[in-house]
């Protein structure tokens, strides 16, 4: 389609359309859709809230007229009918992380407030599911029959570990290419490995820490820990994000507040696990054996690049290694510490567990990997990565930014080719009330989620002209 013609049809669909798009991206939101395995069903195996999210998106897609299909619960699509089977694909999640706590607004409602769109999963990735949709359905509404039929995935498990998609791909075969709609524009090409662990102390009986807690999810900078220590709360210090507050019978609360974020980028957070642990060690809170967890959680937590443990090390497409702590309890009378580390190709899963288990295993402490996925890379040269960056800046006008990789883990690695490509463009300033996504006030504007479906729509028309 000619370039003007485009930008004409385009720009008027979306002003005919966005108070529609905005009631879908609403009822998507409304739906609190994070694991939760101890309800898992039939048809629900990821708990009732991922259920309802896919049911939610493929009515939306029903409406819409595409052929709609589900594959169990676990994963579900729509199908846009080309001149043959080979397919163009598109694969976003209607999962989301807990809300948790520092919420201003209702996070499970969109609230419209100075032309921004809040709650969670506005940015991540719920809002680019439903434009993107839109997207496909412009192209739809005008008729075309594009030369590759375009299948649009849903899935449910893309934050906790993307069990969803292996059990889709044991019975579809993978599109020729694909892209998700989630992480930053203008185009992903590649993304770091991906190693999860949970760490366990030894018994730790008659210690000073009664309780112990921190952290919503292993793939985030926790913004908030909280510790209940056996001390008289008066004989404490102040300190910077700290409060202590006497609970009664030699009891002191301590509170630590950070700043989340996503674990990919871990540098703009402030990790609250890591600012209690600090305290708790400064100020003797703790027994002998509680000291060499702490001290070895300290050493985890105060290194983003994983120096503290070992772990630093970079490559020529990924950069450096990162690491946090994502979560932290006490549990039956251990602490049990997550982690999460984005890895580039200059190491390996075994030199991470090598390195960990050297100061774990000294103090007893046992650890487990939860998680593992191997780097995932696409040429950056090649036609697919290069339609999409060429939808991007002829919609932007945007010549200055260059494809990249991230620590994040997106869909797109699941399959064999394909990347991740937007919303988000983090060097836009963003009101100091606006979150990020998996924080708290997650939020996206209206003119960036309708810059996205513009692209997203020229998109599909770029990769239906090259060869695949």
């Amino acid at each position: 389609m000619d370039v003007q013609v485009f930008n004409k049809a385009i720009d008027q669909y979306i002003d005919e359309h966005w108070e529609e798009i905005v009631d879908d991206i609403a009822r998507m939101v409304e739906v609190p859709s994070f694991e939760e395995l101890d309800e898992a069903a039939p048809g629900a195996p990821f708990g009732p809230g991922p259920r309802a999210a896919l049911s939610q998106i493929l009515a939306i897609a029903d409406r819409m007229g595409f052929e709609t299909t589900d594959v169990d619960g676990y994963m579900g699509f729509a199908d846009f009918k080309g001149a043959t089977d080979t397919q163009v694909g598109i694969i976003g999640h209607v999962d989301v992380v807990p809300a948790g706590p520092g919420w201003h607004f209702d996070p499970f409602t969109v609230t419209l407030k100075d032309g921004y769109l809040m709650g969670r999963g506005t940015l991540d990735d719920k809002g680019p599911v439903v434009v993107t949709l839109w997207a496909l359905k412009f192209w739809k509404d005008l008729g075309v029959t594009f030369p590759y039929t375009t299948r649009f995935l849903f899935g449910v498990n893309e934050e906790t570990g993307m069990g969803d998609v292996p059990y889709y791909r044991e019975r579809y075969a993978d599109p020729a290419f694909l892209f998700t709609p989630d992480a930053e524009f203008p185009v992903c090409y590649g993304e770091k490995g991906g190693f999860d662990a949970t760490i366990t102390s030894k018994p730790l009986d008659g210690g000073m820490i009664v309780e112990l807690t921190g952290g919503a999810a292993t793939n985030a900078v926790p913004g908030t820990a909280s510790a209940l220590v056996r001390a008289d709360a008066a004989e404490l210090p102040a300190a910077e994000r700290i409060t202590v507050t006497p609970e009664g019978d030699g009891l002191a609360r301590i509170e630590a507040v950070g700043k989340s974020a996503h674990a990919a980028t871990p540098e703009t957070g402030v990790n609250a696990i890591g600012v209690l642990v600090d305290y708790l060690l400064a100020n003797g809170l703790c027994s002998a054996d509680e000291r060499a967890f702490l001290e070895f959680d300290q050493k985890l937590l105060g290194h983003t690049d994983g120096s503290g443990v070992g772990l630093a090390c970079s490559d020529e497409y990924f950069g450096p290694l990162t690491v946090i702590g994502g979560t932290i309890a006490l549990e039956d009378g251990r602490i049990v510490q997550t982690m999460d580390s984005r890895w580039p190709t200059s190491t390996t899963p075994e030199g991470i567990t090598k390195a960990v288990t050297s100061l774990t295993d000294p103090i007893g402490a046992t650890f487990e990997n939860t998680l593992l996925m191997d780097p995932f890379l696409v040429k950056p040269d090649s036609p697919q990565i290069q339609a999409l960056l060429g939808a991007y800046r002829e919609v932007t006008g945007d010549e200055e930014r260059q494809p990249f990789t991230i620590g994040g883990g997106t869909y797109a690695r699941e399959f064999t080719s394909g990347a991740s490509f937007g919303p988000e463009r983090t060097w836009q300033k963003q009101p100091d009330w606006v979150g990020g996504m998996h924080g708290p006030d997650e939020g996206i504007s209206e003119e960036d989620l309708k810059t996205a479906l513009k692209v997203y729509a020229l998109a599909l028309d770029k990769l239906n002209a090259i060869k695949l």
